[in-house]
């Protein structure tokens, strides 16, 4: 009984699409509401450090002196916490699929002057 129910998934699977997909030349259509990496706004950014003192994993960093923010992707837990408590919401949520990386690195973001 068990070898026919196994043949019977078989030969259904050769007229199907495949179920998965090749990683890096192929990716998914994220679907709406998912998380992906943060992403800054720098000219609305003003440096507040908000987003520095609510991310649970520490891996945000904002120099007032330096203007600059900075964020190491790898150490991210993608949780959110960091967009809901910016108050000019200039961070977002971007639920593209970042390129496959072979290193850890940061991103810095250089904030601009305001007039």
């Amino acid at each position: 009984m068990g070898s026919f129910h196994l043949g019977g998934m078989t030969f259904g699977s050769l007229f199907k699409k495949p179920e998965t997909l090749l990683y890096p030349t192929e990716t998914k259509q994220p679907y709406p509401g998912q998380k992906g990496h943060v992403v800054n706004d720098v000219d609305a950014c003003i440096l507040c450090g908000m987003c520095q003192r609510v991310c649970p994993c520490h891996c945000i960093a904002v120099s007032k002196p330096e203007r600059t923010w900075e964020i190491q992707p790898f150490m991210c837990i993608q949780c959110g916490s960091c967009v809901a408590a910016c108050p000019t919401k200039c961070l977002t949520m971007d639920p593209a699929y970042t390129p496959v990386a072979t290193k850890k690195h940061t991103v810095t973001c250089s904030v601009p002057e305001k007039e």
